[in-house]
């Protein structure tokens, strides 16, 4: 990988992990088009650049994050299915990363949705997710598992989930944005313990690429979040779903013409 393409991706990754479109689908066309050839250090880059975007939410919600320990009890309630999931289903989870035509199925699955769930859960009532039960955590953390399946999004599922229990669009997506935090930092965490325990080194090359990835991804994904939440609460999420067909759609078209997708 070299600078320019570190930028790129970056930047994907700071404008599409916290929007409800995918992140792996961007990924997969960009490093596609750039022809980017997958080995360790970026399968390590893609997940790893994440601590940037995690760091956007913290900041922007610093308040929040330190407002009180039943916060954390929820969050992690909302954890737990992942880490339970992620245990049972890695080997399945590993092969479906393998196949691109799962990310394209994914993204116009959920961009179909995406469009109708609006009307479905248009009688939410609770706007402010420090309010939201134990139970209620557990459920939208349920529903975030489903992103364990290339191309669903994992804030498009946390969200949906919040929305399935009556939060609005805008409490859904700020537990969305929270729950990103503990869930992104234990993916980092597992890939670069990965990562050493199988006896590969980071050059200082490498660390620097990973340094400048994690600062554009962090800057990229501030304004992001803000935008995204001002945008969702007064027009909400048909958008996104018009968008994740068409991503969909660009990925089948790139399969059919021969183009060989690497899934990160």
């Amino acid at each position: 990988m070299n600078i320019f393409e570190v930028i790129v991706l970056a930047i994907i990754e700071g404008l599409t992990e916290f929007l409800p479109v995918s992140s792996t689908g961007h990924m997969i066309i960009a490093s596609s088009l750039m022809g980017i050839q997958s080995d360790n250090f970026v399968k390590l880059f893609t997940v790893a650049i994440q601590l940037g975007t995690i760091l956007s939410v913290v900041v922007l919600y610093f308040k929040r994050f330190f407002k009180s320990f039943d916060f954390y009890f929820k969050l992690l309630v909302a954890f737990i299915p992942a880490v339970i999931f992620g245990l049972l289903f890695s080997d399945t989870i590993d092969q479906l990363l393998e196949s691109p035509l799962t990310v394209a199925i994914s993204l116009l699955l959920g961009g179909i949705i995406l469009l109708f769930v609006d009307k479905w859960f248009k009688n939410a009532d609770l706007d402010d997710p420090d309010q939201i039960s134990y139970p209620t955590a557990f459920k939208i953390g349920v529903f975030q598992c489903l992103a364990m399946i290339p191309g669903v999004s994992r804030s498009g599922a946390s969200i949906i989930g919040g929305m399935t229990q009556k939060l609005t669009r805008k409490a859904a997506a700020e537990f969305s944005f929270f729950l990103a935090v503990p869930t992104m930092f234990a993916a980092t965490a597992k890939k670069l313990y990965d990562f050493y325990k199988d006896g590969h080194t980071i050059s200082n090359h490498e660390i620097n690429l990973l340094l400048i990835g994690n600062v554009i991804g962090f800057v990229v994904a501030l304004i992001a979040i803000k935008s995204f939440i001002g945008y969702l609460s007064k027009n909400g999420f048909k958008i996104f779903g018009i968008y994740r067909i068409i991503v969909g759609a660009i990925i089948i078209v790139l399969l059919l013409s021969g183009h060989n997708l690497n899934v990160m």
